[in-house]
């Protein structure tokens, strides 16, 4: 696990920032006043058992769904008011828990689509196709084959998503959340339906992400052993409330998680 220090008159502030976020269905609250704070370079856990609003609060961060209450800061600025078709340019990108992946088209075109968040062109340049949307269509599918390369892709590149096994699948996914070049890369337990190989794997990989292309990384999973293996930071949710944060030797120790984890008195 590796901790991230800002060198001496860095910029401290977070790059992400949750400040008293509030989601109501009904009468129920699936989000209670939740804030915390993710540093640049972290990998930050997000973790709670099943129904303590993890994916609410990507939701909300995905601008999927609303919050009656709070703010959600990326890079010091609010994204409350940023239309949906928004969020990759700003800077988050997102993988989910079901695999969301255009079946029949091929591992690179998926990944273009990743890339597409950030092309220039305009509706008409594009439907004339002028040299200089064919000029940038060339640069993201050279995007697309370096991020194949660096995730083990390429032998992949030219097969229909739908034909690879799971946890390839899984990497194809995260492969086009790169590409969108998110400054915030959340993870939506990437690790289900994984084996313990898989598992090994996809840990190594997600370090060797945040240290390459230096992106921050915010991460629900439930497999507890990948979150205290790969976190710097953890921050803990029950019932649509936060109950702790810190590092993971704190949150292991930390008796509401024990208890929210494994039942009252667990801990006593």
């Amino acid at each position: 696990m590796t901790e991230t220090t800002a060198a001496p008159g860095a910029d401290r502030t977070p790059l992400l920032s949750v400040r008293g976020v509030t989601v109501r269905f009904g009468g129920v609250v699936a989000l209670d006043d939740v804030s915390f704070d993710v540093q640049r370079g972290q990998i930050c856990g997000l973790i709670g058992p099943n129904g303590a609003g993890k994916t609410t609060l990507f939701n909300c961060m995905s601008r999927l769904y609303a919050y009656q209450a709070g703010d959600i800061l990326l890079e010091g600025r609010s994204i409350t008011q940023e239309p949906t078709h928004r969020i990759a340019v700003l800077g988050l990108g997102r993988t989910f828990q079901n695999l969301a992946m255009f079946q029949r088209m091929t591992v690179t075109d998926n990944v273009m689509v990743g890339a597409h968040a950030r092309s220039s062109a305009g509706f008409v340049a594009s439907a004339l196709r002028l040299p200089s949307v064919r000029a940038e269509e060339q640069r993201l599918r050279e995007r697309a084959r370096q991020i194949l390369a660096d995730l083990s892709l390429s032998a992949h590149a030219d097969r229909l998503a739908g034909d690879l096994p799971f946890a390839i699948q899984k990497r194809v996914e995260l492969a086009r959340a790169l590409a969108a070049e998110p400054a915030l890369l959340m993870l939506d337990e990437p690790a289900a339906g994984l084996n313990h190989e898989e598992l090994q794997a996809l840990s190594g990989l997600i370090r060797d992400v945040r240290d390459r292309q230096r992106i921050t990384v915010l991460l629900v999973e439930h497999h507890m052993s990948l979150v205290m293996g790969l976190s710097d930071h953890i921050v803990a949710l029950n019932f649509g409330r936060k109950i702790a944060e810190g590092s993971p030797a704190h949150i292991q120790n930390h008796p509401d998680v024990i208890e929210a984890y494994l039942g009252a008195g667990a801990h006593a």
